[in-house]
């Protein structure tokens, strides 16, 4: 369910400024909807792990707090970050 040093890399590599750049938005926005997104598929099977399900509605808030962020500061960005991704907004 976690990512590995090597998939956190390479979400940085595509998504920030730099290979050091974990802080912008985008690079948090991506790692998180892949996190998400493992954990989402990690229901399929898993029906009744409530524990992990309320971890995945916390990503989900911090995703959009985040988002809501982006949106307030710089809408070109938020737009581009969501066409990337595929969320839904």
């Amino acid at each position: 369910m976690s990512l590995t040093k090597e998939e956190k890399a390479q979400i940085i590599k595509k998504f920030g400024k730099n290979e050091k750049d974990s802080g912008t938005v985008e690079v948090q926005v991506a790692i998180l909807t892949e996190r998400i997104n493992r954990l989402t598929e990690h229901f399929n099977s898993h029906a009744k792990d409530h524990s992990s399900r309320r971890g995945l509605m916390q990503l989900v808030g911090k995703r959009r707090r985040l988002l809501d962020y982006l949106a307030e500061k710089d809408i070109n960005r938020y737009r581009n970050i969501i066409k990337e991704l595929n969320i839904r907004k």
